[in-house]
């Protein structure tokens, strides 16, 4: 059985071959295993619905099986995974599929199955991988086409469930087994995407994809308008009736038709407008199916058959005659599951538009009781809570509003469930004290502070500080001290997450001075914590050790665990060894148990993430990745992947990953991450963006301003600048280098005082450009220039000096800040008097920490050295193993340089292991390194920036010059010449 709606295909499809022959390709790909994604765009009308039936079509004559899901717009707030809940629908229903449903039973809370549970082990990534398995085992019973229509009104779930799905390569299994059978082809409206709406970003990532193609449907030719009015048209058209049809439809498919099937309506009939078509379409139905339309209407796109029977209260027989005939006149179409479709999205648009406000709210009500009486469950509480609310019966609506709410939380949709949680906060006011829903939602403070905890937890900081902002301003003077103390230690709490250090100091001073310290209480405590952790990032380290031995003992007298383990973590390198410590990090570990023990998954999440980076930072990268890994696990169990702690972690992990070297895994572990990951949370995949510069990647420095605009971030501004620092000095820019570090340094400070910890690498990093500048005037005879960038570097070189002698942990830094000053002082040293051995030495012997990238840097200018001073032997060898690691990574312009100085030098003429000749091209180079990570000549043309032909010209070449048939043996071939170094697995 094949599931695909059987709707009858009424018009032909003109004008629209090539791009129905890019889609028909991808569907022949997919069922020969190689599976890909389609976004179809387009503006309302255009044709994309019509292309996908006819895709669709094709897909199921050919054996495939025809999976659709819809997005509805249900207005502000959404109903979670609603297309995916669909598409299990007709999984559900195709008995091929039972075997493969009952390995994945996590899938069946979409379907109603244990709705009323909170999803805590595996929490979204397990419904996201669930989804993932589910779809792969369908497409190993037979190939699959996934459909989801109308992606601009998917709720934020549905959207990241897709972009999870895509960013798993369309479930691509590894190479050497047999790859699924699957094909996502996914449309929106392209003119509903204004600047600031939420599908845009997920676009955004998606189509950088490598399995993911971008089709735009633009408007039709005139002379393909013209030839489809007429073949939609039995007998012969005026010339003057299609040249005016043509003209007023601009290319719009749907337009042409809606205007020529309006063209009957007689004289002086024709709208000046595509909603009066659409309306004298309707108006010319009898009276009980324009009321069948307009109520239907009322639904949304699609109304199930017995809901409308229910609302309307039509006799069975008058019902399905009204029904006849508005799918008769092509108002409405028939579709599986009893449900009636309007044909296209305007249509119901124009017949809503045009009810009268008492009718629109009369038929609102009525569906919003209809859905109530049949006991539906809370999975359609949104539904009700929008009918409700377009009804005026506000009382309503808040309770399905906060029933809707709970629901998403029970789901694993905090994006969701803080929409509705807002829905429900707008609607307070007005609505009687009397007739507000008793117990959670009866208090408007604690809805306020429920609110900000979903908005933390989907990732939305700024959101939950405005939350709380509110809590605090709906407090009255004469409100509980203790209620007053949590929701400014609440607020305080949150602006720290959004960096907001001297409020967040200020609202916790605040908290402790509402409420005595003796005798302790339990809010006290943790107003004491809060403020502690302000103290700490504002600096003032005495008050935080005095208050915080002060809280800790009154935790402990009190028996308040998670607190005892906050405290500790906050103490630590105040008192018993910073993080960086083995006595550091015993403490820490020890907070983490008593933070376990108190089940309280927030604090735990902290310690382990503070573990994580003492490791990091003493060097013990190796050790640090398993932490990290149990840290996430944690997050996974209590569904709080978005929260604080874990993106840190997530940083953390791609950090290390970049530092040994390891990028693919790197690059891999971010795409996996950027699915599920919040808007706000760009900056976690910030050193793949150090990947990408590094690979010579151009758009890495766009992707890393994009995260310095909207809300301040402290660590997206880290990343970004970072990023943009190296980006400067590697084009030779100086001047931009040196500004990126002043404004860097000087946003990162801001409020707080002293000097970030990142300083010494940004100076470092511009200090490279400085010292080239320097370098190349005194050559040219320009003293005064080269003093000039004397002075500069001697200012980042103190900058350097004054961040690695302290941290927020406490002095000095540890082996990653002392091998940045090593590389800041050398390039001092060559902008002021010139390159020096000993300082270059040093620098490499600082990095062999484990940060193996900037290693190879450091030998590549200790050979620049070692040539100047005429030691050309060493200089080969320090070079030598520079390419090696340059090339091992991929790392292509520092390839290109060292490659430069071994010519510029005659180093190769030392013998130095600069590799055999090679007969191939440095742009053959390039491409056969890309075969070799198996990439296909689009995707290296992609990569390289030239077209597939280009690529698939160089790939021709690279065969014929190593004697190869094929692109595997020319790999092997090539590793076998020492043509790309050393193979994956291979032995050092």
């Amino acid at each position: 059985m094949v599931l695909v709606q059987q709707i009858q295909l009424t018009s032909p499809l003109i004008g629209r071959a090539e791009e129905l022959g890019q889609l028909t390709s991808v569907l022949s790909r997919a069922r020969s295993g190689d599976p890909r994604a389609v976004l179809l765009s387009g503006d309302a009308g255009v044709g994309k619905t019509r292309l996908l039936d006819e895709a669709t079509a094709r897909a199921a004559d050919a054996g495939m099986t025809v999976l659709t899901g819809h997005c509805v717009d249900l207005g502000d707030v959404g109903l979670p995974y609603l297309p995916f809940t669909e598409i299990l629908g007709q999984i559900a229903a195709d008995e091929r599929f039972v075997k493969v449903r009952a390995e994945y039973p996590v899938v069946e809370r979409l379907l109603g199955g244990a709705s009323d549970e909170v999803l805590d082990s595996g929490g979204r990534l397990r419904l996201f991988e669930g989804m993932a398995g589910l779809l792969a085992g369908v497409a190993d019973v037979a190939p699959l086409l996934l459909v989801v229509e109308d992606l601009h009104w998917a709720d934020q779930s549905s959207r990241d469930l897709l972009r999870f799905l895509l960013s798993r390569g369309v479930l691509q299994r590894p190479a050497a087994t047999a790859a699924h059978r699957l094909a996502v082809l996914a449309s929106y409206r392209s003119d509903d995407l204004h600047r600031r709406h939420p599908l845009r970003p997920v676009l955004a990532e998606l189509v950088r994809l490598p399995v993911v193609e971008r089709l735009e449907l633009r408007p039709l030719p005139d002379a393909e308008v013209s030839r489809l009015v007429r073949a939609l048209e039995e007998g012969p058209l005026p010339e003057a009736t299609v040249r005016g049809i043509v003209e007023r439809a601009e290319g719009n498919a749907f337009y042409a038709q809606e205007l020529l099937a309006a063209a009957g309506a007689g004289p002086g009939g024709l709208p000046s407008g595509l909603a009066d078509v659409l309306l004298i379409r309707v108006e010319q139905v009898s009276e009980t199916a324009q009321r069948v339309v307009r109520t239907a209407a009322v639904a949304g796109r699609r109304v199930e058959h017995e809901l409308l029977r229910s609302v309307m209260g039509l006799p069975e027989e008058e019902l399905e005659s009204a029904l006849r005939e508005a799918v008769g006149r092509q108002l409405l179409v028939a579709g599986d599951g009893d449900t009636y479709t309007f044909r296209h999205a305007l249509a119901r648009e124009a017949v809503y538009g045009d009810l009268l406000p008492g009718e629109r709210a009369r038929l609102h009500g009525a569906f919003a009781r209809v859905l109530g009486e049949r006991g539906r469950g809370p999975e359609c509480a949104a539904e009700r809570a929008y009918h409700y609310r377009e009804s005026h019966d506000l009382p309503e609506a808040l309770a399905a509003s906060l029933e809707a709410a709970g629901h998403a939380r029970r789901v694993g949709a905090p994006a969701e469930e803080l929409r509705h949680l807002e829905a429900a906060l707008d609607m307070w006011s007005a609505v009687d004290p009397e007739r507000r829903p008793a117990g959670e939602g009866s208090d408007r403070v604690a809805l306020m502070l429920r609110a900000s905890a979903a908005a933390a937890h989907a990732g939305e900081g700024h959101r939950a500080v405005a939350l709380t902002r509110a809590a605090l301003a709906g407090i009255g003077a004469d409100a509980d001290s203790e209620l007053a103390a949590r929701v400014r230690y609440t607020l305080a709490g949150n602006l720290l997450g959004v960096d907001a250090l001297e409020a967040a100091f200020r609202h916790s001073s605040e908290a402790l001075e509402l409420i005595p310290a003796q005798p302790p209480t339990r809010t006290w405590v943790w107003a004491a914590a809060t403020h502690v952790m302000a103290a700490r990032q504002m600096g003032d380290t005495d008050t935080a050790s005095r208050v915080g031995r002060q809280a800790l003992a009154a935790a402990r007298e009190l028996g308040v665990l998670d607190a005892q383990a906050d405290l500790l973590i906050s103490l630590t390198g105040l008192e018993g060894g910073s993080r960086r410590t083995p006595e550091g990090r015993e403490r820490l570990v020890q907070a983490r148990e008593l933070a376990r023990q108190a089940g309280s998954a927030p604090v735990e999440m902290r310690a382990l993430f503070q573990i994580a980076v003492g490791c990091f930072e003493s060097g013990d990268l190796q050790e640090c990745l398993p932490w990290v890994a149990e840290g996430l696990e944690r997050a996974r169990r209590a569904g709080l992947l978005s929260s604080p702690y874990p993106m840190e972690m997530r940083y953390l992990q791609l950090l290390v990953l970049y530092t040994l070297g390891q990028w693919d895994a790197c690059v891999r572990a971010a795409a996996a991450d950027a699915a599920v990951l919040p808007a706000s949370g760009g900056y976690a995949v910030g050193p793949a963006l150090y990947v990408a510069l590094a690979r010579g990647d151009a758009s890495a420095a766009e992707r890393a301003r994009a995260l310095l605009e909207g809300p301040f971030d402290w660590l997206g501004t880290l990343v970004a600048g970072v990023v943009l620092t190296d980006a400067a000095a590697s084009r030779g820019d100086a001047d931009a280098a040196v500004e990126r570090v002043r404004s860097t340094v000087a946003t990162l400070s801001d409020g707080v005082g002293g000097t970030p910890d990142v300083a010494v690498r940004l100076a470092a990093l511009a200090l490279a450009a400085v010292a080239d500048r320097a370098e190349e005037l005194r050559r040219a005879g320009d003293g005064t220039g080269a003093a000039r960038w004397g002075e500069t570097a001697t200012e980042l070189v103190e900058l350097a000096r004054e961040a690695a002698r302290h941290s927020d942990v406490g002095p000095p830094q540890g082996p990653e800040g002392q091998a940045w000053l090593a590389r800041a002082e050398a390039e001092w040293t060559r902008a002021v008097t010139g390159p020096d051995v000993a300082a270059w030495e040093k620098a490499v012997a600082g990095f062999g920490f484990g940060d193996v990238y900037e290693r190879a840097r450091c030998r590549l200018r200790l050979a620049e050295a070692l040539l100047v001073a005429d030691r050309r032997a060493e200089a080969a060898e320090a070079a030598g193993e520079a390419r090696a690691t340059a090339e091992l990574l991929g790392a292509v312009p520092l390839r290109e340089r060292i490659d430069a100085l071994v010519r510029r030098g005659r180093l190769a003429e030392t013998g130095a292991p600069d590799g055999p000749a090679s007969p191939l091209t440095a742009r053959e180079r390039d491409v056969l390194r890309l075969l070799a990570l198996g990439r296909s000549n689009r995707q290296i043309g992609e990569e390289l920036f030239i077209s597939g032909k280009t690529a698939s010209v160089h790939v021709s070449n690279i065969l014929a010059k190593l004697g190869a048939a094929s692109r595997t043996e020319a790999v092997a071939i090539a590793y076998r010449e020492g043509l790309l170094g050393r193979p994956p697995g291979a032995s050092e």
